[in-house]
Parts: C-alpha cells; sequence; structure tokens
C-alpha cells in the first residue's frame, strides 16, 4: 500500500517515521512544505501521483489557547483540511486515519471512562473545529478510522513531558493542577498501533470511531510528580493547585479519560500502563 502522512513534522508524524522504516508498505511523509492540505487540488494531485491507499491525518491546529484568536484559521486546519482529504481519498476509494482528541468531550462533567459513542460536547474552539473535522469526514461518507487521543508527548516538539524535565531540573519549586484527568499517551506506543492496523489489513471492515490512550489515569500533577521522580529530578517540591490558579482563555476538559475497550476487542490492541510508557520514554 501507499500510506501519505500529512502533519509529518509534529509528534506522532515523526514516531511514524521511525515506526514505518521496516514496513513492507510505502510511506510519504509531507508537512505544509510539501503538501498544502487546505487545497483540495493539492491533495488529489498528491494522491494520484502517488497512488496513495490511505491517508494518515496527523496534521492539526493544536495551540489550544492561540486558537481562541484564530478561530478561523484553526477551522482551516482542523475542519475544512480534514473535508478535503476525505473528498481526495474517496476519490481514490482510500482509508483516512484521521486523528481527533479528548476535547471533543471536555463541555460537560464526565466521571467515567468516555465511550466512542457517548455525544460529544466540545470545548473551546480547539474542540469544536476538531469536531467539526470529525462531522466533515462523516458528512463526506469515506472509508474512515478516527482515532480520540489525549495528553500526547515524545521526544519531538512542545509537550508537557519535556517541559516537566526541563522545569524540574531547573527550578526549586512548581504548582501543578490536579482538577483536571486523564491519561498520558506516549506517541510513539500510538504510531505502532497505527503501522500495525494498517499492516495487519485488519481495517476492512472495522471503520469507524475508536479511543488510543495509555491505561490508566492521572491528574497533571500525578503526572508531574512522576516525571520528576522517573528522571531523578526529586530536588524540586512539585505542589498541586487547582485550575484557577492558572487562568485560561480555554474551559479544559475536567475529566477526560477514554474508554479503549473497542479498539482492544477489534484490532488486538494490547495497551501499556502510562507509568510504563514514561519510563521507557525517560529511559
Amino acid at each position: 500500500m501507499n500510506i501519505l502522512v500529512t502533519g509529518a513534522n509534529g509528534q506522532l508524524g515523526n514516531e511514524l517515521r521511525i515506526v514505518s522504516r521496516g514496513s513492507a508498505d510505502r510511506y510519504i511523509f509531507t508537512d505544509v512544505d510539501e503538501l498544502d492540505i487546505t487545497d483540495l487540488e493539492a491533495v488529489r494531485r498528491m494522491v494520484s501521483e502517488q497512488k496513495v491507499n490511505v491517508i494518515v491525518n496527523c496534521a492539526a491546529y493544536t495551540n489550544v489557547d492561540k486558537a481562541e484568536d484564530e478561530p478561523n484559521q484553526a477551522e482551516l486546519l482542523n475542519a475544512k483540511a480534514v473535508e478535503n482529504l476525505a473528498v481526495a481519498i474517496k476519490e481514490a476509494n482510500g482509508l483516512l486515519v484521521h486523528i481527533s482528541t479528548d476535547y471533543v468531550f471536555g463541555g460537560e462533567r464526565y466521571d467515567s471512562p468516555i465511550k466512542e459513542d457517548q455525544k460529544p460536547s466540545p470545548t473551546g474552539v480547539y474542540g469544536l473545529t476538531k469536531w467539526h473535522g470529525e462531522q466533515a469526514i462523516e458528512q463526506v461518507g469515506c472509508k474512515s478510522i478516527i482515532i480520540r487521543t489525549a495528553w500526547l508527548y515524545s521526544e519531538f516538539g512542545k509537550n508537557f513531558v519535556r517541559t516537566m524535565l526541563q522545569l524540574t531540573a531547573e527550578r526549586p519549586q512548581l504548582k501543578v493542577v490536579n482538577d483536571q484527568i486523564g491519561t498520558p499517551t506516549y506517541a510513539l506506543d500510538l504510531a505502532e498501533v497505527i503501522v500495525d492496523i494498517l499492516e495487519s489489513r485488519q481495517f476492512e471492515g472495522n471503520t469507524g470511531v475508536y479511543n488510543y490512550t495509555n491505561e490508566g489515569q492521572c491528574s497533571w500533577y500525578n503526572f508531574a510528580k512522576k516525571i520528576a521522580e522517573l528522571s531523578g529530578h526529586t530536588q524540586c517540591d512539585i505542589q498541586s493547585c487547582s485550575s484557577s490558579e492558572f487562568p485560561s482563555k480555554v474551559k479544559r476538559p475536567a475529566y477526560s479519560v477514554l474508554d479503549k475497550t473497542k479498539i482492544k476487542r477489534v484490532f488486538g490492541v494490547e495497551i501499556k500502563g502510562w507509568e510504563e510508557s514514561l519510563e521507557e520514554f525517560i529511559k
């Protein structure tokens, strides 16, 4: 198969570069310099010229706070561009694998792991535009697998783990919020799942929406404490605080733990606990 990866310079895209190296499939990695996914005709040309069978869309407008000031740009990248990919791959009778987010569930209070069929309640421009992207795929009607994930980290780009590794090494004290509960996700683990699904060809007849994060749950405070512990930065005094101490334009999900039963059952995915994956990452 010929597999086009968009947003290939981001966290997940870079991990896909690593994981796919031994694949029998042909991966074509693009970012904005190689392909403008907001241009439908450019996407069509790429799909046609490269004989693309699958698009894995890792591209997105992910700056949650900045999106509040740039709603049109967020909508363009998170919804309109996704529609373009869906249209182009449908014309080629291929598959779109699209990465979505727990922020489609941020508007309501949940207290148990969220299943794929629960009604979305997006929070902020970011969550809303990501939800619009999911809706665009459904409206176009292409074959698709939408994977909702959360709290992604890797050795690439800006993320919570890299920030905490730096801050806990430099500062004697930190405050981290304890009233937002979710699950960290090592982007390498997610990349391996995507490549395995594509290599096994199990996606035939198993399209739809799936959740994927590592197992377990924690607060950002718990997460930061574990990062400091595993990295040996225990001299930093990490204190818990409430979200109200860090005013933001965006109401972040208070509880966004995703239920992974479906992806484990359908694709036989084995999922590591978040602490195990974090330890592997730091090592």
